[in-house]
């Protein structure tokens, strides 16, 4: 056991380089859009957006930015210690099942959320969401493939696994961790809108009460890389018969 003292220091740390300061960052698009003249309705947002025109040094600003979001995770492994992998909930045993389990998820997180999103949209309360072109370059759906798991592996293991896991040597509940982890979700995605923030919380709660009865993250896992895929591949194949704008 660590001291508590070490473990706030340690927390402020992890989520002021990541998903702490991404919710920073979220709070203040939303503060933007808000305060704009055409109001949330009004704005919107990319996903994945290039960088440059030039193609190569397009790929080489978004594989870098890929690879650098995963060093708060390296650095998560890092001061978890020895069995750092099982501490966060990577079972290996079952693996298939648990595959299974992350694609029953994604369906049912999934299809809800793009129907809250719809709602959203009509009532105001969401940004314009912009695909990527995935046409843009030979490499465009690769890298939006990479971006899923990078999301999915910096997003689940430092907020369900790791956070459970240090914050249970604090002394929290399991309930207060949920909740305190499904509200983080939701704030560093709050620049979508309200829509995307209470449709995050959502997800955080369904993901959090999973975590806390099985202790298994490959799920998880599974299911937000899904999410991900297909919001970032199929977004653009879905806004030409959605009315997504």
């Amino acid at each position: 056991m660590i001291e508590k003292r070490r473990i706030d220091f340690e927390l402020w740390l992890i989520f002021g380089l990541s998903l702490g300061k991404s919710a920073i960052y979220s709070m203040l698009a939303f503060l933007s859009a808000v305060t704009a003249p055409k109001g949330l309705a009004g704005s919107s947002t990319t996903i994945n957006e290039s960088v440059d025109p030039r193609d190569w040094l397009d790929f080489s600003y978004q594989l870098f930015g890929q690879v650098f979001q995963l060093v708060p995770v390296a650095l998560v492994l890092y001061f978890l210690g020895q069995g750092a992998l099982s501490k966060v909930g990577i079972i290996r045993e079952k693996l298939a099942k648990q595959l299974g389990a992350g694609l029953l998820f994604a369906a049912v997180i999934g299809i809800p959320g793009l129907g809250l999103y719809l709602i959203s949209r009509a009532a105001g309360y969401a940004v314009k969401v912009v695909p990527a072109d995935v046409n843009a370059y030979w490499w465009t759906t690769p890298m939006l493939l990479l971006s899923a798991v990078t999301a999915s592996v910096l997003e689940e293991t430092i907020m369900i696994g790791y956070l459970f896991h240090r914050l249970r040597e604090r002394g929290v509940s399991d309930t207060k961790i949920i909740w305190i982890s499904a509200f983080i979700r939701g704030s560093y995605h709050l620049y979508q809108g309200i829509g995307g923030f209470v449709g995050n919380i959502v997800m955080g709660a369904v993901f959090g009460y999973w975590y806390r009865k099985t202790g298994k993250l490959m799920p998880l896992l599974a299911a937000h890389f899904l999410l991900d895929a297909v919001i970032f591949v199929g977004y653009v194949w879905a806004s030409t018969w959605l009315p997504l704008n």
